[in-house]
């Protein structure tokens, strides 16, 4: 199974569409805590119905996004603090049934992990994927 993931920090939405269609994503997995944004058309509903229009899937798990304090930590450049917050989130009994939800989905249908950062290294989707992608093939997308 492979599993794409993608953000959408710098980037246009055309651009962003077209990276989706390229790989053939049918599915964005939206892994943010709050699924909104400055950037406009990347708020939950609107990206949404973009996402429809396009012939592409949202589905939202906010239990895989990166708690206030993680994000707070992530602003400031500190990983090493991210990492921790996220991995007791990782813990939760939400997250783990989200995770679950998440492979399913993905094996299901061909799916893009959505958050902000452009650099997956940044971005708490590569730990997610790190530690419940099991085995999955992972491609990042960068529109």
């Amino acid at each position: 199974m492979t599993i794409f993931t993608i953000g959408y920090e710098g980037t246009t939405m055309e651009a962003f569409l077209a990276a989706l269609k390229a790989a053939g994503v049918e599915q964005v997995i939206d892994v943010r805590a709050l699924p909104l944004s400055r950037r406009p058309g990347f708020s939950k509903n609107s990206l949404a119905a973009t996402l429809k229009d396009a012939g592409i899937d949202y589905v939202h798990l906010k239990a895989l996004g990166t708690p206030k304090p993680g994000r707070d930590a992530a602003k400031k450049g500190d990983w090493r603090t991210m990492e921790t917050v996220y991995a007791g989130q990782l813990n939760l009994p939400e997250a783990q049934a989200e995770a679950a939800k998440m492979r399913a989905l993905a094996a299901d249908k061909k799916s893009a992990l959505l958050c902000f950062e452009r650099d997956p290294q940044y971005c708490h989707r590569t730990m997610l994927l790190r530690e419940e992608g099991e085995g999955a093939e992972v491609v990042d997308l960068i529109p």
